[in-house]
């Protein structure tokens, strides 16, 4: 059983803007109402091939008796164009059985205030299976999105890789604090190793630096504080945050030029030894278990959550994470047979995902997977002992605000602009 799939494109788009619903429904691959009766519609963006990759091996085999009754039709759209699509098919009551979330979670959460979005909590527990999705990756759908609104086929944890074999040659045990990274750091920079890699180009690796001092200090409602309105970066305890990852950079610690190092090279710097210690996602893996770009081994390779602020309100037990290709549910096509294919899926694809794509997923694994690499399984370790989350610094800001922050975090740790300017800048435009 193989599945369908059609891309809408933005020309396609433009035309659908102006038909009438039943045009609509027919351009989308059958979404609404129609759809339910013979085929599970799927909206995903173009470049996520990952998950019509696994629910095409899913369909002819743990889930062959769904897709029999119900086959699988996948439509694509460009990731530019999904939240135009999104609201589209919304207006039109013509979304499918599953779609991707927007690339902004405040549509989310308004699709779903509009009772277009399943609530995966109730759906799930009338099933039986809500112990089928870890905590961590409910802890952080809820707070990116204000509810359990959608499904974590992809889950990534961030935090701090770092050089086992730099450490163990400098005496350098695991940094519990922040002051304890510190001092690894000086000592680090003192025998000649750069102590942090970062792209300054890209801006977020050093923007989650700053999260991860302020979920640290204050807790991990600090960012959702900043979103209510209920205090400001601006406050002297968030420009605080921005100094403390300024002056690593006042130190010279992110190396020579950031401001002009892209991702790749930032991984580069790490993954042949330049740089002891890399803030990156747990995407990173691939790049890690690849022993053609991984040129100090996996052996030495260490993950440790983003240290304590001593006295702080949080601690290093609350994760950062994030979830890639979420996928929501259609509330109106919730019935017998879509939810036979979401149990099938919910039941199947964390296994299928991590032996097939080398993915984790924030699925519970049902199936023993073989020759899984070590720092993967360390990570799926990492995700199934976690409960409590925390997002990162811009997950909750406005487009503008967002660019504001990434473009401004090299010059924050270059010394162009000091800490408050950075915090004032960003503030502004929230």
């Amino acid at each position: 059983m193989r599945l369908t799939r059609k891309t809408l494109t933005r020309g396609a788009m433009v035309a659908v803007a102006g038909t009438s619903a039943f045009a609509l429904m027919a351009c989308s691959g059958g979404g609404g109402g129609a759809a339910s009766a013979d085929s599970l519609s799927v909206l995903v963006n173009v470049e996520n091939a990952e998950v019509p990759a696994v629910l095409d091996t899913l369909a002819a085999g743990a889930c062959s008796e769904q897709a029999e009754a119900m086959p699988v039709e996948i439509e694509t759209t460009p990731q530019t164009n999904l939240d135009q699509q999104l609201q589209l098919q919304a207006g039109q009551d013509a979304l499918p059985v599953l779609f991707s979330a927007g690339n902004a979670p405040s549509l989310t959460a308004e699709l779903a205030e509009a009772g277009h979005v399943a609530d995966f909590e109730k759906v799930l527990g009338d099933l039986g299976i809500a112990d089928q999705i870890e905590p961590a990756a409910v802890s952080t759908i809820e707070s990116l999105y204000g509810g359990f609104n959608a499904l974590p086929f992809e889950y990534n944890v961030e935090g701090i890789w770092y050089n086992k074999q730099l450490f163990a040659d400098n005496g350098i045990d695991e940094p519990q604090t922040f002051d304890d990274m510190v001092t690894a750091a000086e000592t680090l920079n003192a025998a000649g190793v750069q102590p942090f890699s970062a792209s300054g180009e890209q801006g977020w690796p050093i923007t989650r630096l700053i999260s991860s001092y302020i979920f640290r200090d204050l807790g991990p409602d600090a960012m959702q504080k900043v979103a209510d309105g209920e205090a400001e970066l601006t406050d002297p305890e968030y420009v605080a945050a921005a100094q403390a990852i300024a002056d690593l950079g006042a130190e010279g610690w992110f190396g020579k030029g950031v401001g002009s190092i892209d991702v790749a090279t930032s991984e580069n710097q790490f993954l042949n030894g330049s740089a002891a210690m890399f803030y990156m996602g747990s995407w990173f893996l691939s790049g890690l278990n690849d022993p053609e770009m991984n040129q100090i081994g996996v052996e030495n390779v260490g993950f440790m959550p983003f240290p304590g602020v001593e006295g702080g309100a949080g601690d290093r037990s609350q994760l950062a994470a994030n979830v890639g290709l979420p996928l929501t549910m259609n509330a109106n096509l919730v019935n017998d047979d879509t939810t036979g294919w979401l149990e099938c899926i919910v039941e199947n694809y964390g296994s299928t995902a991590l032996e097939q794509e080398n993915r984790v997923s924030g699925f519970t694994l049902n199936e023993e997977v073989a020759d899984v690499p070590e720092l993967t399984s360390m990570v799926q370790e990492q995700v199934a002992e976690t409960e409590t989350t925390v997002l990162w610094f811009e997950a909750l800001f406005s487009a503008e605000a967002t660019t504001t922050s990434q473009r401004n975090a090299a010059p924050l740790v270059t010394g162009s602009i000091s800490a408050e300017e950075f915090m004032e800048l960003v503030q502004a435009d929230i």
